[in-house]
């Protein structure tokens, strides 16, 4: 393998020997139609590059001619938008010198990337032996997986490489602990393979204990008044991974611009549970903006402006907080400011006992059904499919009962009559709130009865799994009946007096419920 790669980063150091650039090689996927695939690699500057895609026989199906520019010494070709399907030969020439790659194939193309979690491998998760059993079964889903670098510049291209593009074995999915493949990233792949029944490429870029700043361009570290400076973040004794703004941008995601892209699958945040928690409601949204606007750009316009983002809620405790900002204070995605993306609430996923943490779970299975469940529905537009959990839409307080009633999305399941699942906001001020308990007194089909003991009549907010530890394994309080938890939230509850259809006589007032603001800052 390290041949394999010295071979394919030679060209940057040569200028003049022709290849293709790390990215590509053979068994890749490249992004099928409506998108045409982005082509790029290394030639003599000034000489004409002949890329050409043959199907069976050696049939030549698409012929492109591309110049090499000085003085980066390379070439860039669109292919023309491909069904999905395969095997092609993909060969670049210059003169006498050609470079053929086999075993390409056409389909969805998604890049996974984060820390510690996306990073852990097969051979990590909850049923690891039959999941590297499986995945001989899986030849269409192809993996690549960068390596753990950092710059404190731009590259073009990727450093080193861990896992060229591969078919799946037992041996490269589960290669040892938080190095290649990525469990969430190879089974989310494998199950949109299984819905859309086409070629997937899985494209792994993670590094464990590493905060979102390192993640972000300077561009987005500026959006949110962050410091772009190596100097402006000291280093934080829980986090393993580098943690200077920019420069794993600068290694592992800015060389893969060019790459057309079908989507991104996003799992990070507990490392930023100890760096500028309070800013990721801006840091996370201006990451996902900034990702999209780079990749449209280096792909010449063929990944799609609006690139479906999914991400996954952590799971773990003391991130109460973060899990609220990771949907920019809004509670449920896509939203406003989040346009365009899904998420997998994880929060009952927990695993105290995992020989890795109990911030590293190993139920990988139900993170990536979840998430690959929102890029059916968001990326691919699936109608009617129910990816999220139910979300309160409306509260009455019976103010001479002392109860709040919830009516929610969907239909409920209720598994927990946990005490503490919901809290009320009492306080006479805006801050800090006084936090009490409010027992579910009775749980229907679509409406929850919250005792508001202590509160008397005045609920100034309202939130629904907020401890540091929400709930055990699969036992939170609400799901619906896909077996989809609620998310968390907080609501700020504001009267709007008489509602409509309810009687003066009965003593019930309608709360507005919007997203925590001024509440949030005494949570």
């Amino acid at each position: 393998m390290a041949a394999w790669a010295l071979l394919a980063l030679a060209p940057v150091a040569a200028g003049a020997m022709l290849g293709f650039a790390s990215y590509y090689g053979d068994h890749m996927v490249l992004q099928k139609e409506p998108a045409g695939a982005v082509v790029w690699g290394y030639g003599e500057p000034g000489a004409a590059v002949t890329v050409a895609l043959s199907g069976d026989g050696g049939v030549i199906v698409m012929k492109k001619t591309a110049r090499v520019k000085g003085p980066s010494g390379t070439w860039t070709t669109v292919l023309d938008p491909m069904d999905q399907g395969g095997p092609y030969a993909l060969t670049a020439g210059q003169g006498s010198e050609n470079v053929t790659l086999r075993d390409v194939y056409f389909g969805d193309v998604w890049l996974c990337s984060g820390q510690s979690n996306m990073a852990m491998t097969v051979l990590q998760i909850a049923n690891a032996s039959q999941e590297l059993a499986a995945a001989a079964r899986y030849p269409y889903v192809r993996v690549f997986a960068a390596a753990p670098a950092r710059s404190e510049v731009e590259l073009e291209d990727l450093e080193r490489i861990d896992l060229p593009w591969s078919i799946p074995t037992a041996e490269n999915l589960g290669h040892g602990n938080f190095t290649y493949f990525s469990a969430v990233c190879w089974l989310l792949g494998r199950y949109l393979y299984e819905a859309l029944r086409y070629p997937i490429g899985l494209v792994e870029a993670a590094w464990g204990g590493t905060p979102i700043e390192a993640w972000s361009s300077r561009r987005a570290l500026r959006v949110c008044g962050l410091p772009e400076d190596a100097g402006s973040i000291s280093s934080h004794p829980h986090l393993s991974g580098p943690q200077t703004p920019s420069v794993l941008w600068n290694a592992m995601i800015h060389p893969l611009l060019n790459m057309t892209l079908r989507g991104v699958a996003w799992y990070q945040g507990e490392a930023n549970a100890f760096l500028h928690t309070d800013r990721y409601n801006c840091t996370f949204p201006a990451l996902i903006a900034d990702w999209r606007w780079a990749f449209h750009a280096g792909s010449a316009g063929q990944t799609e402006p609006l690139l479906p983002f999914g991400f996954v809620q952590n799971p773990d405790d003391s991130f109460a907080r973060l899990r609220w900002h990771q949907t920019a204070d809004l509670g449920v995605v896509p939203n406003a400011r989040m346009p365009g993306t899904f998420m997998a609430v994880a929060m009952d996923l927990c695993d105290e006992h995992s020989p890795y943490g109990s911030i590293h779970p190993r139920d990988k299975q139900n993170v990536a059904h979840r998430l690959h469940l929102g890029a059916r529905a968001v990326a691919y537009g699936e109608k009617d499919l129910v990816f999220q959990g139910p979300y309160p839409t409306r509260a009455v307080l019976e103010v001479t009962r002392g109860l709040l009633n919830l009516t929610y999305s969907q239909e409920l399941v209720c598994r927990q009559r946990d005490t503490r699942a919901f809290e009320v906001c009492c306080s006479n001020q805006s801050s800090p709130c006084g936090w009490l308990p409010a027992p579910v007194v009775v749980a229907e089909s679509r409406t929850v009865t919250l005792a508001l003991t202590g509160c008397g009549t005045l609920v100034l907010g309202l939130r629904y799994a907020w401890a540091e530890w929400p709930c055990e394994y699969e036992s939170c309080a609400l799901y619906n009946s896909w077996g989809l938890p609620a998310p968390p939230f907080l609501m700020d509850a504001l009267p709007v007096g008489e509602s409509p259809g309810l009687s003066k006589t009965a003593g019930e007032r309608e709360l507005l419920l919007l997203p925590g603001s001024w509440i949030s800052r005494g949570i």
